[in-house]
């Protein structure tokens, strides 16, 4: 497969799971206001703090309403993290490689991109309850996931993309979590009491994973929650999950399966994935989670530049042709 082609492909499933979490972090707070003491005031700044994007933010806005945080999240044009410009990305991409997609995916990721900017302009983010718009991208990003792994091949191209969405969805999910560290609580007397456990709860329906956890943990606990969404060997939403399906698709690609690794980011994948399966959630709280979440998505960053450097970057060998050339000429 052309380079070029991998690229898009892998950058595809990388924008469409970045537009999804989007969705998901916005509904971490709608899920929590339904359920918070009506004296409590609404916290919005902890989603662009667990995005990465509060630098961004602050150059234009000097307070954290609702609508200005809905706004940039979700339809700002200038933020090229937000939800419209992830879409267009992934609609982009899609264009340029349709003859690799199924005819049912392409008109799937257009719909979406209608959908989003149909949500534009009618200025969603001011509506009272925009949650059901949000729903509605979230289920349809989930239909052309399930157009694409029902009509597409297994082949190079299939396992690029899920190895972008996988390594989206392992950054996002840390990003999700992180969510808990950056929401205040009204004292320090407060941690522990019901309504830190309404923090955790809403995270946990924020990933769909509310039934699962309960069915595997039972009761809502920081540890057990932390464990679920990082270490799970089950949860498709869970880091090490996601980091372990990741290396299946990198090794599939690099047709590696002698065991060992072929390139530096089979190796990098390798680590991360053999740190996380050996972790324990009592490690991670020594440490600090916000601190072992920063460092996670570090690795993770470190990982899809190994990927882009092994698949995507043309290798200039102009020089060592031209070495060769020179010696056969003397």
């Amino acid at each position: 497969m052309l380079s070029r082609v991998a690229n898009h492909i892998y950058w595809l499933g990388r924008y469409l799971e970045r537009a999804e979490n989007y969705a998901r972090f916005i509904d971490v707070n709608f899920n929590l206001m339904q359920d918070l003491p009506l004296d409590l005031k609404e916290q919005w700044q902890p989603l662009i703090a667990a995005t990465g994007d509060m630098k961004l933010y602050l150059d234009t806005h000097q307070t954290f309403s609702r609508d200005q945080v809905l706004f940039f999240l979700s339809f700002d044009e200038k933020n090229p993290n937000s939800m419209i410009n992830t879409i267009s990305h992934a609609r982009e991409n899609a264009r340029i490689i349709r003859e690799s997609l199924s005819k049912e995916t392409w008109e799937e990721v257009n719909e979406l991109y209608y959908m989003i900017k149909h949500g534009a302009e009618k200025r969603l983010w001011k509506k009272e309850d925009p949650r059901e718009f949000f729903e509605k991208i979230k289920n349809q990003i989930l239909l052309i996931y399930g157009i694409a792994d029902n009509t597409v091949a297994r082949v190079e191209g299939w396992f690029f993309r899920q190895l972008g969405q996988f390594l989206e969805r392992a950054d996002q999910t840390s990003r999700i979590l992180d969510v808990k560290y950056h929401i205040l609580l009204p004292s320090p007397e407060e941690v522990g009491t019901p309504l830190d456990f309404l923090h955790w709860m809403a995270l946990l329906k924020s990933v769909t994973g509310f039934n699962s956890y309960r069915r595997l943990y039972g009761n809502i606990d920081p540890a057990g929650v932390v464990e679920f969404l990082v270490l799970n060997k089950y949860f498709p939403r869970s880091i090490y999950y996601c980091i372990k399906e990741a290396e299946k698709c990198l090794l599939n690609i690099s047709g590696n399966s002698g065991g060992g690794y072929q390139n530096s980011a089979e190796k990098a994948m390798g680590e991360l994935r053999s740190k996380l399966e050996y972790a324990e959630v009592g490690e991670i709280i020594t440490i600090g989670l916000h601190e072992y979440l920063d460092n996670l998505q570090i690795k993770i960053n470190h990982i899809s530049n190994h990927v882009n450097e092994n698949f995507f970057t043309i290798k200039d060998n102009l020089a060592f042709q031209t070495s060769e050339q020179s010696q056969s000429q003397s």
